[in-house]
């Protein structure tokens, strides 16, 4: 699977997102109402003041604060180059991954799991909010659908059935790919964002994850596991 494919011609990515205010008594009274009715639904018997601290799984209520992006590099053995764009200040990161993108092919294959349902449509949404005009590849409005340069790991893995989400880490386990014990989970990165001020530890949380991601599509393909010294994680 996956071999029609140019590895390098693929740049995996991962976000980490989190609320816009620290708490759900910060956030402005109309929009207090707006999440209100928003998450009406979700939170069931959960008070919105409770809820908020998932806020930013939503576009609309939450931010970008890190992009970690991987290339697949050439040379005797495929290898891994990771980088992570992160800052407080959104339009600042998200412009740099515009400004990334534009300078790769425009034919490029932007990858993710679950980026279909989360990742690309998100930060479409902040960069159309923050007045960021769309770099080509995820420029997706009056293209067919064979059109769009978009790969999904947790998408191919459904072969077409769309009851169940897999994590990743259950599909790093089941192939055997090896991933470091984490220090933090999805579920904490809004507790480390605002209460720690710790930014750097979620980038290097989210480098993780691309690294996996990278690592799932090599199994896909049926191709070994890039070897831990060909692969290099950078900072900002």
């Amino acid at each position: 699977m996956l071999e029609q494919f140019d590895l390098h011609n693929i740049m995996v990515i991962d976000i980490e997102t989190v609320p816009q205010y620290s708490s759900h008594d910060q956030v402005p009274e109309h929009l207090q109402k707006l999440w209100d009715l928003k998450t009406q639904y979700q939170r069931k018997e959960e008070t919105s003041e409770a809820f908020y601290e998932r806020a930013g799984i939503w576009a609309e209520f939450g931010k970008i604060i890190c992009i970690s992006v991987g290339i697949f590099t050439r040379g005797k053995s495929t290898g891994l180059r990771v980088k992570s764009y992160f800052s407080h200040d959104e339009s600042e990161l998200l412009i740099q991954f515009a400004d990334l993108l534009h300078s790769q092919p425009t034919n490029l294959i932007l990858c993710a799991h679950n980026g279909k349902e989360f990742d690309f449509p998100y930060i479409c949404r902040r960069m159309l909010i923050n007045g960021i005009k769309f770099p080509p590849q995820l420029e997706i409005a009056g293209k067919k659908p064979w059109e769009i340069n978009h790969l999904d790991t947790m998408e191919l893995w459904k072969f077409g059935d769309y009851k169940s989400y897999t994590s990743l880490s259950l599909l790093t386990a089941i192939f055997n790919i090896p991933t470091p014990k984490d220090d933090i989970d999805g579920s904490m990165v809004g507790h480390v964002y605002w209460v720690e001020n710790d930014l750097e530890r979620i980038a290097v949380y989210c480098q993780k994850d691309v690294v996996a991601t990278a690592q799932l599509i090599r199994r896909y393909r049926g191709e070994e596991l890039i070897a831990d010294d060909c692969i290099t994680l950078i900072g900002q």
